[in-house]
């Protein structure tokens, strides 16, 4: 299950059943769980911890340190659920002290060639980096976005779950849940009525979104205002609710 010529670091802590292809470097403070797959030339760093069945592609390097030049060489994490793909020369990193010290990965995420996550981000379920899409550091992301190919994302800002940035956006502000936005700088350009309906959502919920999406954007209301308007539809519907409450958390205002 281990290629002869990889350097897998007597300390680091792999189930039986890891398999481990030519010429990896796993160093050790690394944990790797059952049924995970390295192919070849896979660099693993620092605290780092991989759940199940994750699958990394050549030259990904996942768990270096932070080039923040406030970064000193700290003894930070990252922690990486289950089932995820790491495809070809994805880079990843830890935590800083200066943050919350870890870096965060859900399960079943896709990270596409060259795409890169900062230190300190936190990405949940389900979402997908196409090639070289960038988060810079402390990022969050929702479960289910997608960011097209070239998207970069500043860093302390928030994506919503099952948003979509179109590929080159260039993304300062917060994008709500289900929000499309495109564009250098990114604006908002409607629902993600596409997404949504791949996942099953009924048109009752869809509607509703739009509704909410035109109190925000369409209708000259201030955030308070459109907030206030959209509260019977937010008690109706979750995913308004959702919708709202990205809203509310938002430390960096939202794209508009």
């Amino acid at each position: 299950m281990h290629h002869p010529t990889a350097i897998i670091d007597p300390k680091a802590k792999l189930d039986e059943k890891v398999t481990v292809g030519p010429y990896c470097v796993i160093g050790p403070d690394v944990k790797i769980g059952s049924g995970t797959v390295l192919e070849s030339h896979v660099i693993l760093k620092g605290n780092t911890s991989l759940g199940k069945k994750n699958h990394l592609f050549q030259f990904s390097t996942v768990g270096d340190g932070s080039p923040d030049k406030k970064y000193k060489g700290e003894p930070t994490k990252l922690v990486i659920g289950d089932e995820n793909r790491i495809r070809e020369g994805v880079t990843i990193h830890r935590g800083t002290v200066q943050e919350k010290g870890v870096t965060k990965i859900g399960n079943r995420n896709l990270f596409l060639a060259y795409s890169h996550v900062a230190h300190d981000c936190e990405i949940e379920d389900d979402v997908v980096l196409t090639n070289q899409a960038a988060l810079a550091g402390a990022v969050k992301v929702g479960s289910g976005a997608i960011l097209a190919g070239y998207a970069i994302v500043h860093q302390f800002c928030s994506i919503g779950a099952h948003s979509f940035c179109a590929m080159g956006s260039t993304v300062n502000k917060d994008i709500p849940a289900y929000v499309r936005v495109k564009g250098n700088p990114a604006k908002p350009y409607g629902i993600n009525t596409v997404g949504m309906k791949r996942l099953g959502y009924s048109s009752r919920v869809i509607e509703a979104l739009r509704s909410a999406y035109r109190s925000t954007y369409r209708k000259n209301l201030t955030i308070e205002e459109a907030l206030k308007e959209m509260k019977p539809l937010e008690i109706k519907y979750k995913e308004v609710k959702l919708f709202s409450q990205t809203i509310k958390k938002s430390t960096r205002g939202i794209v508009r």
